[in-house]
């Protein structure tokens, strides 16, 4: 495409702008990686995000065009009204065949739908000013801006050339990732209390399951640059969805960064597809058969499965899964695993995301009860932990995934959360056990080389 194109095209996009809307313009560039291109992307540091599918679909995305904060319990509903009208509002005249062509709204909910005491909101909306994305050989750059003042047709045209022609100029650094210099284990004596706790509730018929989180803090010899943290969860986990949310606020520049291997929903042309993740092993020795022949790891998978149908069928869709579950290999961790599936043409998005979260696998059930059990048992803040982020983009196709196996970066401060869902049968050294292990590979998937010391609180 040459300059001469682009500016016809941008000012042909302008003509048919309403008063409130967005110019959305995109060119193809040649093939490059998003992931190691996003620090040449304009607008600072007010906002980056990643969603990193290689070998397929990888997205990067700087700036803030518009934006949305909500809390309460109408987080769901008002967020899918914001996400609607901002589309809307959307002019796109390079056109959205390809999933790649696309803008999209990225939006990261919180757990629990109030402000906790990290000050993480209920649900974070953002229309990025620039998104760089690849799916094999197509890769495309697109500028979002509204237009008034120096902003124009041209001015935009121009900015998205010279930004072309900018990236894939310098070779990536060198991979640089700090010490794990100390640790905290006060998690551990509180985390057995809560699952005698729980079991207890379970053995009372007041609860069918519950998931208690731990988390953990550790300290590293210089801040984290989550960039290089993706690089290496790209090689130590290719089978799942490697992200990046980071959004100056007043807490400062901090990032929740990490590698879901859970599906809470993926809608592509009204078919819906979500996992049913649950039941835990190592791979080492006959983990796996260990896993298939658990009782206990069985009827947990089975709960939360049973209760993802329950919810798509509220929502009026007629779910079909795998009769029986089938072993899912993540990094160094070995899971239980249905997919699910319906044709959920007509239905938006959010509706089927409120339905749906939080599931069993990262709350209990009944869902009301635990989560009120969570909030008592549980001595932190979940922030993002266990809770959706991902996207939408123009063709109402959206990708949400549940933020496990993901850590939050505080300067020097990194936060590890795990849980392990408690249900009649379990033991508190098995829990413990599951959480270790889980902390243990979130360290080694993180590649903190160690020099512990203990971490003084």
């Amino acid at each position: 495409m040459s300059f001469r194109s682009l500016l016809t095209m941008a000012q042909e996009g302008a003509q048919h702008l309403g008063e409130e809307g967005v110019l959305c313009l995109g060119i193809p560039i040649a093939p490059l990686d998003p992931l190691l291109a996003v620090p040449q992307l304009s607008q600072g540091n007010d906002f980056t995000w990643i969603w990193d599918g290689w070998p397929g679909l990888t997205l990067a995305a700087t700036g803030v065009e518009q934006s949305l904060e909500l809390r309460g319990p109408r987080r769901f509903p008002l967020a899918q009204r914001f996400i609607e009208t901002s589309l809307n509002r959307l002019i796109c005249p390079h056109g959205a065949g390809r999933a790649v062509q696309r803008p999209r709204l990225v939006l990261a909910f919180s757990f629990f739908g109030h402000a906790d005491g990290d000050g993480v909101p209920g649900v974070t909306i953002v229309l990025p000013r620039w998104q760089l994305g690849r799916q094999g050989r197509h890769c495309w750059l697109l500028h979002q801006r509204s237009l008034g003042g120096t902003v124009t047709a041209r001015s935009m045209a121009e900015a998205l050339w010279e930004q072309a022609q900018a990236l894939g100029q310098s070779p990536p650094p060198p991979l640089c990732l700090p010490r794990l210099v100390a640790s905290s284990d006060s998690w551990r004596q509180p985390f057995q209390s809560s699952v005698k706790q729980a079991l207890d509730l379970i053995n009372e018929g007041r609860l069918g399951k519950l998931v208690l989180a731990a988390q953990q803090d550790l300290l590293l010899s210089t801040p984290l640059n989550p960039i290089d943290l993706l690089r290496s969860l790209r090689r130590h986990q290719p089978g799942s969805c490697r992200f990046l949310w980071r959004l100056a606020n007043r807490q400062g520049n901090n990032a929740v960064v990490g590698a879901s291997p859970e599906r809470l929903l993926e809608l592509r042309s009204g078919r819906l597809r979500c996992d049913g993740l649950a039941g835990t092993a190592g791979v080492s020795g006959d983990g796996a058969q260990q896993l298939l022949r658990s009782v206990k790891n069985r009827h947990e998978h089975e709960l939360v499965v049973n209760a993802i149908v329950q919810s798509l069928c509220s929502q009026g869709l007629a779910p079909q899964r795998r009769p029986c579950p089938r072993l899912a290999r993540h990094g160094n961790l070995l899971h239980l695993h249905t997919l699910i599936q319906a044709d959920a043409h007509g239905h938006r998005v959010l509706d089927l995301a409120e339905a749906l979260h939080p599931t069993p696998a990262v709350a209990g059930l009944p869902r009301r009860e635990a989560l009120g059990w969570l909030r008592s048992l549980e001595k932190f803040p979940r922030g993002y932990y266990g809770a959706p982020l991902g996207w939408v983009d123009l063709c109402r196709d959206a990708d949400l995934r549940v933020a496990i196996r993901c850590g939050q970066l505080h300067g020097q401060h990194l936060k590890l959360t795990a849980g392990a869902g408690i249900v009649m049968g379990s033991s508190p050294g098995r829990e413990q056990e599951e959480v270790e292990l889980k902390l243990s590979v979130l360290q080694r998937q993180f590649i903190l080389t160690r020099n512990l010391q203990p971490l003084q609180r």
